[in-house]
């Protein structure tokens, strides 16, 4: 069965130099979690906090109610898979699998019989006598993984582990753990910098920076209602208006700024007479059309991607605005120059204390 991890306001020192400040959070049994954030952030301090690597300079980690204090990586009811994956070359991919039951001194029968099970979960049930030099990237991960599963852990501690593969194999392998983690019912806790991986795997992501927790929630929550600016730029694209709140009401909040008035969802502790920043996704941005929020821009350059456009614009903004088109066959002339008439409706933005974003 997986566990529930709780960190009960967990800090991290080294020196004068906080690494984890403060963090209260409970990832539940059974779910895929993700720490989203920048390098440096502390995502990894906090996997190895989790792992026994390391000792929390405050605060307490317990899994299953059980408190990890004084106990070692060894004695935990995790297991961590790097980034590297530390695969044994000279061991057949079996003898990589039951490696961990070797050293508990389980029966070379008995850790056969086990490799073969996991091979089938992975999907590679003839590799069994295979050289790791003789498999594929993907292959690779999920070898590791069987690994990690092989011990039968409560949770599984995954530190940035598709990072060195390419974009097709990665965004197969993100399928492939997540397809591994509901067949297991293990509790993941994943820890990475794209956007991309936490989205598309997690049950809930904690978006990180500077130590701390920005924000936690399921995808959907962290992409659409970002609850700090730097939430808001981090994930994802997004395009700022700043200016004065001129008010805040039944929800929605009234912006002045050099853009012309825009309103948009009012966030956390916004409160009129305040500076305020519009925050609004590239694809809710339609060209012409009726809407409550206008704004005229001209194309400055144009990014063809295929199934989609990302216009590049200039205009009475924070900077450019990105609109991002769907390539349905029927695009107007979009060339450098261009003048636009942009519309998106109050329920398409966030507004947000002006603060420091991502």
């Amino acid at each position: 069965m997986s566990q529930d991890v709780e960190l009960d306001n967990v800090t991290m020192r080294f020196g004068d130099f906080t690494a984890v400040r403060d963090i209260n959070l409970t990832v539940r049994a059974g779910e895929f979690f993700s720490f989203l954030g920048p390098s440096g952030c502390g995502k990894t301090t906090i996997l190895r906090i989790l792992s026994g690597f390391t000792q929390p300079t405050e605060g307490h980690v317990r899994i299953g109610g059980r408190d990890m204090a004084g106990i070692g990586p060894n004695d935990r009811p995790t297991a961590l898979i790097f980034q590297n994956l530390a695969l044994f070359p000279l061991m057949s991919v079996w003898e990589n699998i039951a490696f961990g039951l070797e050293v508990r001194g389980v029966a070379r029968e008995k850790r056969r019989k086990r490799a073969m099970e996991l091979l089938e979960l992975i999907a590679m049930p003839d590799a069994a006598d295979k050289r790791i030099s003789e498999l594929s990237g993907g292959m690779k991960q999920r070898v590791a993984i069987a690994r990690a599963l092989a011990v039968e852990p409560k949770v599984m501690l995954l530190d940035e582990p598709l990072s060195a593969l390419d974009l097709k194999l990665r965004q197969h392998m993100r399928a492939e753990l997540r397809a591994i983690q509901r067949r297991t019912g293990v509790t993941f806790i994943y820890i990475t910098h794209d956007q991309g991986e936490a989205l598309t795997m997690s049950d809930r992501v904690a978006v990180m920076s500077r130590g701390s927790i920005e924000q936690v929630g399921t995808s959907s929550e962290i992409y659409d209602a970002p609850k700090t600016p730097f939430v808001a730029t981090f994930v994802g694209e997004s395009n700022r208006f700043t200016g004065r709140v001129d008010a805040v009401e039944g929800g929605l909040a009234r912006v002045d700024t050099p853009a012309g008035p825009l309103v948009g969802r009012a966030g956390p502790a916004l409160q009129a007479g305040a500076s305020g920043t519009v925050f609004v996704r590239p694809e809710r941005l339609r060209m012409g059309g009726d809407g409550a929020n206008r704004l005229t821009a001209r194309i400055d350059h144009v990014d063809f991607e295929g199934s989609f456009a990302n216009l590049f614009l200039r205009g009475a903004a924070d900077g450019e605005i990105i609109v991002q088109v769907a390539n349905d066959g029927a695009l107007p002339a979009l060339t450098p120059g261009v003048e636009l008439s942009l519309v998106f409706s109050p329920e398409s933005a966030v507004v947000l204390p002006a603060a420091r974003e991502g």
